[in-house]
């Protein structure tokens, strides 16, 4: 599978986690699986460091490193990160409207 591929299908996985967990239709256990399991799935894909970064890469590993290191608490609660996701959310759902102050990075 390619990068690209890989990055595509994961976050529309990703969006959908996130705004259920948002929405209490899952519990936060099971974004946190999914995260791990995306860490799993990116390790054997193959794929070099040097590739390029695309716009929705970058906002991609941000909101899984996001989402990673905060609590569930913090996640749900508070405010001003909550806007930050739902912007790249945005994004990533749309294309439209990039958030270039996201630095996202490959594990």
């Amino acid at each position: 599978m390619l990068v690209q591929s890989f990055i595509d299908k994961k976050c529309s996985q990703l969006t959908y986690y996130i705004q259920a967990f948002w929405h209490d239709e899952l519990p936060y256990t099971e974004l946190e699986n999914f995260m791990w399991d995306t860490f799993e799935e990116w390790a054997e894909l193959e794929h070099k460091q040097n590739q390029l970064y695309t716009h929705k890469e970058r906002i991609f590993w941000h909101l899984l490193h996001q989402t990673q290191y905060v609590s569930a608490k913090s996640l749900k609660e508070d405010d001003i990160l909550k806007d930050e996701i739902d912007l790249c959310l945005h994004y990533l759902k749309t294309n439209r409207a990039c958030p270039f102050d996201v630095v996202g990075m490959r594990p």
